[in-house]
């Protein structure tokens, strides 16, 4: 995990921000702590956190609804927190904006290992250019994308996901292959996760989500960019 993080830990249970703290508050991490969905929101702006782990279930707000809120401004890491597992409330989180969904209990290591490849999201890989296809624009570089000279704010989780298969483009990448590229390996099992991040892409993006002109399906196989 990078060091000199600042995280914000909203969670209403004592016992777990104990537990994040302590596991959390070392090589220099910097912990700040909300019980509420209101104070959360605060802090955010207030303290400009490099990532927030969100519990879903707060007393006054909805962790789904905390997420919409701070998509609006902000494209810091978010990662969910519940004792939910339905694969429905899953897919409500993600697709309000949140880059990944833990369940309770969990273990230091599995917590460490999804900040890992959160935090890898946001830091800019050496080497990379600008990519183009029609009126699609991605900047590498800057982490910027724009259709029609119209900049598209994504998601960390999003534009890790759109670079990925423009640095590929013209090329099927297999479904495996994504989510070990953008997830890593100890998702390999999470096919819902890619579904709902190629959804929210292609409705940022395309035109027509339903009839797609950059990122084109291939049945039972994966997905591609498109090159023109």
């Amino acid at each position: 995990m990078a060091d000199n993080l600042r995280i914000l830990v909203v969670d209403d249970e004592i016992e777990i921000r104990r537990f994040l703290r302590a596991s959390l508050g070392v090589h220099g991490n910097t912990i700040f702590e909300a019980t509420n969905g209101q104070d959360a929101l605060r802090m955010v702006i207030d303290n400009r956190p490099d990532l927030t782990i969100l519990d879903l279930g707060l007393p006054d707000m909805d962790g789904v609804e905390i997420t919409r809120r701070i998509r609006e401004w902000s494209r810091m890491p978010i990662i969910i927190l519940s004792v939910r597992n339905q694969e429905q409330i899953k897919i409500e989180a993600l697709d309000a904006g949140a880059d990944d969904y833990l369940t309770k209990p969990f273990g230091v290591g599995e917590l460490l290992a999804r900040i890992r490849v959160v935090m890898r999201r946001v830091v800019t890989p050496e080497g990379d250019a600008e990519y183009q296809v029609g009126e699609l624009v991605i900047d590498m570089a800057r982490h910027k994308v724009s259709i029609a000279g119209k900049e598209v704010v994504l998601t960390p989780t999003e534009f890790d996901l759109l670079r990925t298969l423009a640095q590929n483009a013209g090329k099927v990448m297999t479904h495996r292959q994504l989510i070990h590229q953008v997830w890593g390996v100890t998702y390999e099992d999470e096919d819902r996760i890619l579904r709902v991040n190629i959804a929210n892409l292609r409705r940022k993006i395309e035109e027509n989500p339903s009839h797609p002109r950059y990122i084109l399906t291939e049945l039972g196989v994966g997905y591609w960019l498109k090159v023109e």
